[in-house]
């Protein structure tokens, strides 16, 4: 794939950072992480110019997490943690990953100062991934810094079930921002925790939503991704690339930033065709980086382009 080029658009990501420790049976390896993160790094990748709003610690995970995101040219405001840098332990020694969360996790937060303001006043868009959606008053200093969300606002929840304080708070508060946002994305996993219920279920719940007008991203893993835009709907399934697939982490990560790539470049897709074919670039990319260990985000080879060099 050609490098596409840098963006005019700045892209403000508020979310998660942490340390992703993984456990296998073949040992433990350490990755730097998070939902915001990945999908900041992401976007940078794709050219985009990107500031990730997060909290650490002061403590050496925060110092490798600082150099990782300086390497891969995304800036970060940091919101301060009194217990440290967030970790998450990914056990995979008996199949299916179990995830378990230090107390920094447990306890997140981002702090709506002056410099996190500022970056959310001058972003083109915001991206708001793995947000602590159960802790009301967070909550609520989100919604008073964001204007016009409307037209610039893409939200992901990515619940984590070892970091809910308060599942129903966690459910109603993610509704109501994804009622004002420009496009939601869930998960089949977000189903299951927040609902007991499909993915099925739980897109058509949004779409009932007072003031819904935004587009919905719903993504089932193996079976592709799912656009919903008022009475537009559009599918795509996951791409076929060569190789086994080594790691599913990133795989929504990079389905979310190759979407708000599309976004930022050519505006939100007005129909059908134009949705399906931000959706194929997307599987395309999310088929390359499940293709590789850990969740940063990769694209096909030169020989298999997505974007138009």
């Amino acid at each position: 794939m050609t490098q596409p080029p840098a963006s005019t658009k700045r892209i403000t990501v508020v979310g998660d950072a942490l340390i992703d420790e993984l456990r296998d049976p073949n040992g433990s390896r350490e990755f730097v992480g998070g939902a915001a993160l990945n999908v900041a790094v992401g976007l940078a990748l794709l050219g985009e110019t990107v500031t990730l709003v997060a909290m650490l610690g002061d403590d050496d995970d925060a110092t490798r997490i600082r150099s990782y995101l300086h390497d891969y040219g995304v800036r970060l405001v940091e919101s301060p943690s009194e217990h440290g840098t967030s970790r998450a332990i990914s056990d995979r020694t008996d199949g299916e990953p179990r995830y378990e969360f230090n107390e920094a996790a447990k306890q997140r937060g981002i702090r709506f100062d002056a410099a996190t303001r500022a970056a959310l006043d001058e972003a083109d868009l915001v991206v708001v991934s793995c947000f602590p959606f159960d802790f009301a008053e967070q909550y609520g200093e989100l919604v008073a810094a964001i204007a016009r969300p409307e037209e610039r606002l893409v939200v992901d929840g990515n619940p984590r079930e070892g970091m809910l304080a308060d599942r129903a708070e966690f459910l109603a508060n993610f509704e109501d921002l994804a009622s004002r946002a420009l496009l939601a994305k869930v998960g089949d996993e977000d189903a299951a925790l927040l609902l007991g219920d499909s993915l099925d279920a739980f897109v058509d719940r949004l779409r009932d939503l007072p003031g819904m007008e935004g587009a919905i991203l719903a993504t089932a893993g193996r079976e592709g991704a799912t656009v919903y835009h008022h009475d537009t709907a559009a599918h795509a399934d996951i791409a076929d690339l060569p190789g086994p697939i080594v790691d599913t982490m990133g795989a929504g990560d990079a389905t979310l930033s190759a979407v708000v790539h599309t976004i930022a470049e050519q505006g939100v897709p007005r129909t059908a065709d134009a949705w399906t074919t931000a959706l194929d670039d997307a599987m395309t990319i999310a088929a390359a980086t499940v293709r590789h260990e850990g969740a940063l985000l990769r694209v096909p080879r030169p020989a298999e382009p997505v974007f138009p060099s």
